[in-house]
C-alpha cells in the first residue's frame, strides 16, 4: 500500500497526504482524520524514509564535498547530482558545505548550527576527524566512502581494492607483465585518502597473485598533470604496456602522453580503470573501466541518511558495490613497444 492509494480513497491529492504525515504545510484537521481513517483502515505504516521526514526540523541535508578551491572531479560531481536530485525526491533540500583546511569553520557550522537534519560526507580518509566530530556530535550521518574502521558509521562505497585487482587481473589475461597504477593526487594519498589506498592494496595483491612486475605513481587530478605523469613513466621504465587508473580525471591526459609517444592505445598500449560511465563512454576511445554507478551510490547514500534521521540508534548499514568491467576500447593484447 502506497501513499497513491491513501490519496485516491481519501478523495485527496498525494502531496495533501505527504503534508498530513509529514507536518510540512497545514492540513485540516477534518482532512487528516479522513486520512487517518483510511490509513487505519488499510494497515499502511510509513516507511522509514516517511518517518525520518516526519521527525526532521529542518527538511535540509547536509552534503560535505572537497573544498571548493579544487575543481571536482567528474565522478565527484556525479555525486553531488545523484545525492541533490534523490534528496529533491524526498521533498529535502541540499546544503552544500566544504571542508579541509580553511573550510573547516563551514563544515564546524553545519555540526553546531542545526541548520541540517543530518550529513553525507564525501571523499572520506582512512582516519578523518570529521567522522569522529560528527560521531561525537550525534548527528545522523552516512558516508560516500568509509574509514578503516568500517563498524563506526554508516556508508555506501565502492570496492576500489577488488576492481583494481579486477583491472590488473584483466590486463594480464591479455599479456600484459608490466603494468602502471596512476592513482590521485599525492597530497590526498598522503592524507589517507580511502580509495587511494585501497587501489594500491588491490594493485600489489594482483601483481603478486598474476607474479606481474608493476610501479605505482600519484597523477595531479587534471588532464595537464596526468600527461605529465605518463610521459615520465615512459621514460623511466619502458618496459610498461599498460596502466590502470582510478584518476579519470587525468586520463585524458594519459591518451596524449602515450600518443606523443607514438603509442596507439590499444594496439601498443592499454588502460583501464574505475570512472563515471559516461566520462569513460565518451574518452576517444572510449575507456575499460569498472562503471561508477553514481546516481545509485548517490541514492542509497540519502536513504540510510534518512533511516538513520528516523532511527539514530539502529544499527548501522553499509553497502560495499563492485560493479563489473565494461570492456571498451582501450585493453588489447600486449604487444612489444615500437
Amino acid at each position: 500500500m502506497n501513499i497513491g492509494e491513501i490519496a485516491k480513497r481519501a478523495g485527496v491529492s498525494r502531496s495533501t497526504v505527504s503534508y498530513a504525515l509529514t507536518g510540512k504545510r497545514p492540513v485540516s484537521e477534518g482532512t487528516k482524520r479522513r486520512i487517518q481513517a483510511v490509513i487505519d483502515e488499510l494497515g499502511y505504516r510509513p516507511n522509514a524514509t516517511a518517518r525520518a521526514l516526519k521527525e526532521g526540523r529542518t527538511r535540509t541535508i547536509g552534503l560535505v564535498i572537497p573544498p571548493a578551491g579544487r575543481r571536482l572531479t567528474d565522478m565527484q560531481l556525479g555525486f553531488v547530482a545523484s545525492v541533490v536530485d534523490a534528496a529533491a525526491r524526498a521533498d529535502l533540500d541540499v546544503l552544500l558545505s566544504p571542508s579541509g583546511g580553511e573550510h573547516d569553520r563551514s563544515f564546524e557550522r553545519v555540526v553546531t548550527g542545526r541548520r541540517v537534519d543530518g550529513v553525507i560526507l564525501m571523499e572520506i580518509r582512512l582516519e578523518d576527524d570529521r567522522v569522529a566530530r560528527l560521531n561525537g556530535a550525534g548527528m545522523p550521518f552516512v558516508g560516500i566512502g568509509h574509514t578503516s574502521h568500517p563498524e563506526e558509521m554508516s556508508w555506501v562505497d565502492l570496492d576500489y581494492e577488488t576492481l583494481i585487482a579486477s583491472c590488473v587481473h584483466h590486463l594480464a589475461d591479455l599479456g600484459h607483465r608490466h603494468i602502471a597504477l596512476v592513482n590521485r593526487n599525492a597530497e590526498l594519498v598522503a592524507a589517507g585518502y580511502g580509495p587511494g589506498h585501497r587501489a594500491q592494496a588491490g594493485f600489489d595483491r594482483a601483481l603478486t597473485e598474476r607474479g606481474l612486475r608493476g610501479v605505482r605513481v600519484c597523477s595531479g587530478d587534471d588532464a595537464q598533470a596526468g600527461q605529465a605523469c605518463v610521459e615520465r613513466l615512459l621514460a623511466e621504465h619502458p618496459e610498461l604496456t599498460a596502466i590502470a587508473t582510478i584518476n579519470e580525471a587525468a586520463v585524458a591526459g594519459m591518451y596524449r602522453a602515450l600518443a606523443g609517444a607514438g603509442l596507439a592505445v590499444p594496439a601498443h598500449f592499454s588502460v583501464a580503470g574505475v570512472a563515471a560511465r559516461h566520462w569513460a563512454e565518451n574518452l576517444h576511445p572510449p575507456l575499460t573501466a569498472a562503471d561508477v554507478p553514481a546516481d545509485d551510490m548517490g541514492a542509497h547514500a540519502v536513504e540510510l541518511l534518512l533511516q538513520r534521521i528516523a532511527d539514530p540508534l539502529a544499527p548501522h548499514r553499509r553497502l560495499l558495490l563492485t560493479p563489473p568491467i565494461s570492456l571498451r576500447g582501450t585493453t588489447g593484447p600486449a604487444r612489444h613497444r615500437p
